[in-house]
C-alpha cells in the first residue's frame, strides 16, 4: 500500500454515525472536544467555521469539505456575532430521515460523519494534522460532488442498507479529503502528512514504509530521494519533524503494535519481520518509543492519553453523533 492507506488503515477509522443538517434564519452551534476524525461538507447555503486555537474564522461556501482531525472544540455559524447554543440543543429538532431540521432548514444544508479510530496510539499518527483540512478549489469539490450528492440521497430517504452505505460514503469523504488536501503542496508545515506532498520526502517515506525491515541507511535513503546525506537529513527533520531513523523506528513500532493486537504471531517473530534480529533489542525499541513493553500492550496494558481516556468526554461525542 502506499503511505496514506498504510496510515489510515492502522487508524483503523469507523464510523460512529453520518448524517445531516438543514439550517434556516440565523444559526450559531457550539460542539465540544470530540475523539477522532469529523469530516463535513457543506452541501448548500454559507457559514463561518470556528476551532478553538485557531486565529480566523473559516468561511464555507457550497460544496466546501473540510475535516478536523485534532477533536477540538469549534463553532458552527452564519453569524459570527450571534451567540452559539449548545450542541446538546439539537436534540430538540426535529429530524428528517437522519437529519435535523432548524428553524425550518431551507437556508444551509450540510453533511458528515464521525469517525472513532480503533486503531492504539492514534494520537502519534494524528499530531502533525492542522487542526483544520479544508477543500474549497472548484476542480476538488467537483471531485467529491458525486459521494455528497449520493450521501445526500441516502440520508433524505430511508433505504435498505442506508445507514452503511452513508457511513461508506462518509469514509470516502474522509479519504478523498486528505488525497486532495495531499495534492495542494502543503508547504509550510511539519509532520508525516506534509512530507507526503514532498516529492522527494515521500520516496523516501513509502520505501520504508514498503520495505520496513530492511536496513535503511541515511545514505540509502537520500539516494532514493536524489538527494546529499546532509541535505537530505536536513530536509526531512524540518518536513517530518523527525530524524530519518527516529521516523522509521516509530513506524516499525506501530506495525509492531498492530501485529500485537491482531495478529497471533509471537514477539520474536514480529521483531524478525520489522529487522530486528533479537527480541531483546525490539523490546527496547518498542518500550522507549510506545512507552510500556510488548507483552504489556498486547495484553492491553498500553498507556492511554488524556485525550482518549475520558469517559465523560466520549459520552457527550456518542450524543452529539445521534444529534448530527
Amino acid at each position: 500500500m502506499d503511505p496514506l492507506s498504510d496510515v489510515l488503515s492502522l487508524l483503523k477509522p469507523r464510523s460512529y454515525m453520518s448524517g445531516g443538517f438543514d439550517m434556516g434564519g440565523e444559526w450559531s452551534i457550539q460542539f465540544p472536544r470530540h475523539d477522532g476524525i469529523k469530516c463535513y461538507s457543506l452541501v448548500s447555503g454559507r457559514g463561518w467555521l470556528t476551532v478553538e486555537g485557531v486565529p480566523d474564522p473559516v468561511r464555507l461556501e457550497p460544496g466546501d469539505c473540510f475535516l478536523l482531525p485534532r477533536g477540538l472544540p469549534f463553532c458552527l455559524t452564519n453569524n459570527l456575532a450571534l451567540l452559539p447554543v449548545d450542541v446538546f440543543e439539537l436534540f430538540k429538532l426535529p429530524l428528517n430521515g437522519a437529519i435535523r431540521v432548524l428553524n425550518g432548514g431551507g437556508d444551509c444544508f450540510g453533511v458528515g460523519g464521525h469517525f472513532a479510530l480503533t486503531g492504539k496510539h492514534a494520537d502519534i499518527l494524528l499530531a502533525m494534522l492542522p487542526p483544520i483540512v479544508h477543500i474549497r478549489k472548484e476542480s476538488d469539490k467537483e471531485a467529491m460532488r458525486w459521494s455528497l450528492e449520493r450521501m445526500m440521497l441516502e440520508l433524505r430517504e430511508r433505504q435498505p442498507g442506508g445507514v452503511l452505505v452513508a457511513q461508506q460514503l462518509a469514509y470516502m469523504m474522509l479519504v478523498q479529503a486528505l488525497r486532495l488536501h495531499l495534492a495542494e503542496g502543503l508547504g509550510g508545515g511539519v509532520g508525516w502528512l506534509f512530507a507526503l506532498a514532498d516529492p522527494n520526502m515521500s520516496v523516501a517515506i513509502t520505501a520504508m514504509h514498503e520495505n520496513p525491515a530492511h536496513r535503511w541507511s541515511l545514505q540509502e535513503l537520500a539516494e532514493r530521494a536524489g538527494m546529499s546525506r546532509s541535505i537530505f537529513a536536513l530536509k526531512f527533520k524540518q518536513t517530518v519533524g523527525s530524524s530519518p531513523m527516529e521516523y522509521l523506528t516509530r513506524w516499525r513500532m506501530l506495525l509492531a503494535g498492530d501485529k500485537l493486537v491482531n495478529s497471533s504471531d509471537p514477539i520474536s517473530a514480529i521483531a524478525l519481520s520489522l529487522g530486528y534480529e533479537s527480541e531483546s533489542a525490539f523490546s527496547t525499541a518498542f518500550k522507549r518509543v510506545m512507552g510500556c513493553s510488548p507483552r504489556q500492550y498486547s495484553r492491553g496494558l498500553a498507556p492511554v492519553s488524556p485525550a482518549h481516556n475520558d469517559v465523560e468526554e466520549t459520552l457527550v461525542d456518542h450524543l452529539e453523533l445521534v444529534a448530527t
